[in-house]
């Protein structure tokens, strides 16, 4: 009972140091530490940090840092070479100011599903978005949420093939891929994009009943304006379809090697030199490691003779994506520490068994809570993956549930309350957009976590009754 307490203290601190703006990097080793002295585990203090906490940090590192590597420098590349701008403005040349709400989202969901990162898409479109919304006289604090809908939904959880490193994680436990579930993803992006877009219209509706308008806003010029200023010279007239290859790459690159490329190979031979590699298992990680490269590297061929600085470029992508993997290898490590006390017997326990005979919804819970203690979509799953990954893929054979299944309903469910307040992403947006909490976080709360629970309980329902499609 002791160590279990002990567990608790320990994950209510994490959380709530991690709002009041304290790094990961440190709060997660100095919280399993304290998980562990309050524990008893005195004696084990030292081995705990060195074998246990370093032992899934490394292991983490080593298994998805080309991932979020490639990502990073993808998500830099498209940012710097006008691509996003590009895309950003034929949608709101094509869309205007009279739809501004679908326009920022549907602008924001094309760049995240092609694989540019939720940050970098945050800063491309907040001068825009910001411009749309004062056109067209719709209250300033529904830009954050219209960002969010279009960024943190269901092109990072539902859609099949994103590359989001979300959409990533589950493979090596599940031996999956990022496409998943694919029909049923299709159906809960569908309940979250069509939710999403109900709300805020319902909101636009209503500020206008009110006369309330865009507000009066101080606006600061902040990095996003620098950015967006930046963006409109030279680099920004980037022919469309060369703005739109390489997001096309990325999904299109991924599938063919997903479902044409590898299964059609026989890698059976890689175990003789690579014992500890399982191809089965893999497979799904190098198809998107592969469409990366390609993406990137058609980015760079493309835009010869075009870039200011590319080497600025490229280092800046490659150093952006250290903290990223670090704060969630952090987390993977403190996970790790917490499985190994006595304590977190009970609460797996209780964990697994809050829906017996259905391991989607035990898995539902989890993740959602675990991603709503960390403030982290990725560090929630992972933790929760280290923990009891194989536990759900037991559960599910048992049951005849798929692991393409078990892999959506756990991306999916990662993706309801990470954006709790102290949410970094969530912090990070709202200072870009130069607004508050009070502000604009009810209706973030709304699209984020409100419309995508629905959706998670609609794809449970319909994997339940029909399996996975």
């Amino acid at each position: 009972m002791t160590s279990t307490l002990a567990i608790v203290v320990s994950l209510l601190l994490l959380m709530y140091l991690a709002y009041r703006g304290i790094t990961v990097l440190l709060l997660a080793p100095l919280m399993a530490a304290l998980a562990v002295l309050l524990s008893g585990d005195i004696s084990f203090f030292l081995p705990i940090y060195t074998d246990t906490f370093m032992k899934a940090l490394s292991g983490y590192v080593l298994q998805f840092l080309p991932i979020f590597l490639l990502g990073a420098l993808f998500g830099q590349l498209m940012a710097d070479s006008g691509a996003a701008h590009t895309i950003s403005r034929w949608i709101v040349e094509r869309l205007g100011h009279k739809h501004a709400i679908v326009t920022v989202v549907l602008a924001c969901s094309v760049l995240t599903y092609g694989g540019v990162s939720l940050f970098v898409v945050a800063f491309a479109i907040y001068p825009i978005a910001r411009d749309l919304f004062r056109t067209a006289d719709i209250p300033k604090r529904l830009v954050p949420a219209s960002v969010a809908l279009g960024s943190f939904t269901f092109t990072m959880t539902a859609l099949p093939g994103t590359p989001a490193i979300q959409n990533a994680i589950p493979i090596p436990y599940y031996g999956t891929n990022v496409f998943a579930a694919p029909g049923l993803g299709i159906i809960g992006a569908a309940i979250m994009l069509g939710g999403g877009l109900w709300w805020l219209r319902s909101r636009e509706a209503a500020a206008r009943l009110r006369s309330e308008g865009y507000g009066h806003h101080t606006e600061v010029d902040s990095a996003a304006d620098e950015k967006g200023e930046e963006e409109s010279g030279p680099m920004s007239r980037m022919p469309l379809f060369l703005a739109i290859l390489p997001l096309l790459l990325v999904v299109g690159i991924n599938a063919l090697f997903t479902y044409i490329v590898f299964p059609n190979m026989a890698l059976a031979f890689l175990t003789e030199r690579f014992p500890n590699v399982s191809p089965e298992k893999m497979t799904g990680l190098w198809a998107l490691i592969v469409a990366l490269m390609v993406a990137c590297a058609t980015l760079i061929v493309s835009r010869l003779g075009h870039w200011r600085d590319l080497r600025e470029t490229v280092n800046k992508g490659v150093f952006g994506f250290m903290l990223p993997l670090f704060n969630t290898a952090s987390e993977v490590g403190y996970g790790a520490v917490i499985a190994s006390l006595a304590g977190f017997a009970i609460i797996r326990d209780a964990v697994l068994n809050v829906a017996p005979g259905n391991p989607l919804i035990s898995e539902a819970v989890a993740m959602n809570v675990l991603a709503g203690i960390t403030g982290s979509s990725s560090g929630g799953l992972s933790i929760a993956l280290q923990t009891l990954g194989s536990d759900y893929l037991r559960m599910a054979q048992e049951a005849g549930i798929s692991p393409e299944l078990l892999h959506r309903v756990a991306v999916m469910a990662a993706g309801g309350f990470d954006t709790l307040p102290h949410c970094g992403a969530i912090i990070t947006l709202l200072s870009i957009c130069n607004l508050t909490h009070r502000q604009s976080y009810l209706n973030i709360a709304a699209v984020t976590m409100g419309v995508p629970l629905v959706a998670l309980i609609s794809v449970i329902t319909l994997g339940t009754m029909f399996g996975s499609f």
